[in-house]
């Protein structure tokens, strides 16, 4: 998405280095941290410098990626210990799920660019692949994650925007957008994608306490992306319900089997005044 008319997205791998949009720098200061092994990698995920759950699970695939690729070559970047590949691997994995705990995102993407790492060729008659042929395939798998992350919001976009008319007035709470991602968010991308339609949204973002993501980080999505928008107290959302809001999207951190979600605190009392 867009910042200051040019395209990024929240992190992305250039050779061994990763960059990422420091949210922690945000809204005042637009910052690209970047971060060079696989220890630092983690770092940014533990300090949230990268935050919400598609962006932190593509990070933490290419921080595995980065500690195959330092295990392949001897030089792990979070230990001085001697191992063998084998163990600097699994080291390495331990790095990045040690981070956030809390974030189911981050476990798959660690186990898929793992996989991925320790699958044997096609074809050939070794047990594992080389450190090398490993360190390649990593790297493959922690960019199709980041990839696969950014289509399937772009996907939700699609699918949400028809539930906009030609001009609709939203409500959302927290971020849920493109930061939250690898592009286009979730809650968010549906309004971006009816603005490409040429239908008109306007966005009423809650500040969201006790972080503030909807002043700091929603806010200036919408800002930078054109949208119209309002930053409201979170205790006056049930105010504009009454009258001026036809829309309510947020994000999901969880989805249960029968349909329940459990979102950012205050989702709540907002889905209890939507109903009403």
């Amino acid at each position: 998405m867009l910042v200051n008319g040019t395209p990024y997205r929240t992190v992305w791998a250039e050779g061994a280095t990763v960059k990422l949009i420091d949210q922690t720098a945000l809204p005042h200061t637009f910052r690209i941290a970047t971060s060079p092994t696989a220890a630092t990698t983690a770092q940014a995920i533990k300090t949230m410098v990268v935050r919400g759950a598609g962006a932190i699970g593509a990070t933490a695939g290419f921080a595995m990626a980065q500690a195959v690729r330092e295990a392949a070559a001897a030089k792990p970047s979070w230990t001085r210990e001697p191992a063998d590949f084998a163990a600097l691997v699994s080291q390495g994995a331990g790095l990045v799920r040690n981070t956030r705990p809390t974030a189911q995102n981050l476990f798959y993407a660690v186990q898929r660019v793992l996989a991925a790492a320790t699958s044997p060729d096609a074809g050939s008659p070794a047990s594992t692949r080389s450190p090398a042929l490993a360190a390649a395939a990593a790297a493959r798998e922690a960019q199709k994650i980041a990839d696969e992350d950014a289509a399937a919001c772009q996907q939700i976009g699609q699918v949400g925007s028809q539930l906009f008319k030609q001009s609709t007035r939203m409500l959302t709470h927290c971020n849920a957008g493109w930061l939250a991602f690898v592009d286009w968010g979730s809650a968010l991308s549906p309004v971006y994608a009816a603005k490409r339609a040429g239908k008109q949204a306007f966005v009423y973002a809650d500040e969201t306490r006790p972080r503030s993501q909807g002043a700091r980080l929603t806010a200036w999505e919408l800002a930078h992306e054109g949208i119209p928008h309002a930053l409201i107290p979170d205790t006056a959302a049930g105010h504009f319900l009454r009258k001026d809001v036809d829309l309510v999207i947020v994000g999901a951190d969880r989805i249960a089997a029968n349909g329940d979600v459990a979102n950012k605190i205050g989702t709540s009392m907002v889905a209890l005044a939507a109903e009403d």
